[in-house]
């Protein structure tokens, strides 16, 4: 079983994998979503955002589905 940095690492994989193939830099997402370049940047290299934060960054790029 995955303890917690695991988990926040998979989510952060996930994002991160999702923007790559949406082709969407951090610096659009920032400006998709309101919030700044580097808090995107440092919630992302640590993993630490909530569930709902994943899913604002994931509808505002198009994404519908995510495959686990």
């Amino acid at each position: 079983m995955a303890d917690q940095t695991e988990w926040e690492a998979k989510a952060a994989n996930l994002l991160k994998a999702e923007l790559k193939r949406k082709g969407v830099t951090y610096a659009q997402l920032a400006d998709m979503i309101g919030d700044k370049e580097a808090n995107i940047r440092n919630k992302l290299s640590r993993g630490k955002f909530s569930a709902a934060y994943m899913m604002q960054c994931l509808d505002a790029v198009g994404v519908s589905e995510v495959r686990l």
